[in-house]
């Protein structure tokens, strides 16, 4: 009796789960209503990182959410200050523009309890019309290989708080949206998990729903060349060459560039890895 009462009181609860959630420019809340369409917010905690300007200033009377108003520029730095600041024992990456599943919240809280030792924790992510943003796993994958890190994105990602303080990781302020290299910073950052010896879990159940449109699709071919190649040099546990074959043996498998792309591809890619040196 005595070890089932233990094990209660060590079992996470869905108190327990902190949303860390990055945004622009708000003064209001009434951004965060569509975002949980079957509940009030204010019955989630929740922890705002606002990047803005100091005459646009986003307060909350609510105390389950929390702001924190930033005068830096970057996705990654929110992240990091998301990270530092965050009280729960688990922890749900967002963006603004996410729509929570009703039952998000026992899902994860009860994916952390059948697999407690794990630091980080992946759940799906759908597009508006139901469909996955990848290929569906039948069920738990609880080893991940490098390369599956690279489909993750972040408002799929969860991690145990107290486990991921050890560590002393932040994301890579070079990677982001408003860095330098815009994109990539959730692979790095799952990747410098791994590199510690960490137990990272894919959970094939739907957490969140979010518009399909991606950094990715904003940005001309040169300049996405230009950010992996600084990507691959920075990936821990990544050979930069290998890498770079492989994205564009895929990408001209999957028809996103021509076999005439293939040196301008390479060229913008070993710039963007120089430049990432010299950074």
């Amino acid at each position: 009796m005595c070890k089932y009462n233990d094990k209660l009181d060590t079992a996470f609860k869905k108190e327990d789960l902190e949303i860390v959630l990055a945004t622009m420019n708000r003064n209001s809340l009434d951004f965060l209503i569509p975002m949980f369409p079957f509940s009030d917010f204010s019955n989630f905690s929740i922890l705002i990182v606002n990047q803005t300007q100091e005459a646009n200033l986003l307060i909350s009377e609510f105390p389950s959410v929390r702001v924190i108003n930033s005068f830096e520029k970057g996705l990654s730095k929110s992240r990091n200050l998301g990270l530092k600041n965050a009280q729960g024992k688990i922890l749900l990456i967002a963006d603004d523009d996410v729509v929570f599943k009703n039952d998000f919240d026992s899902i994860i809280i009860d994916t952390y309890n059948k697999f407690p030792s794990a630091t980080g924790i992946s759940f799906y992510a759908e597009k508006p019309d139901g469909t996955l943003f990848k290929r569906s796993l039948s069920k738990t994958k609880e080893k991940i290989g490098q390369l599956e890190l690279f489909n993750i994105l972040s408002i799929e990602m969860t991690f145990n708080r107290e486990m991921l303080t050890k560590l002393k990781l932040q994301f890579d302020e070079n990677f982001g949206l408003g860095s330098r290299f815009k994109m990539g910073e959730e692979a790095i950052f799952l990747s410098d998990v791994k590199s510690k010896n960490q137990q990272l879990i894919i959970e094939p159940q739907v957490v969140v729903v979010h518009p399909p449109v991606s950094t990715d699709d904003t940005i001309s071919f040169e300049e996405r060349y230009y950010i992996q190649g600084a990507f691959f040099k920075r990936v821990e546990n990544m050979n930069y060459y290998f890498g770079l074959f492989l994205k564009v043996f895929f990408d001209l498998k999957q028809n996103k560039i021509k076999m005439s792309q293939v040196f301008g591809a390479i060229k913008n890619a070993n710039r963007g890895k120089n430049d990432f040196l010299n950074y």
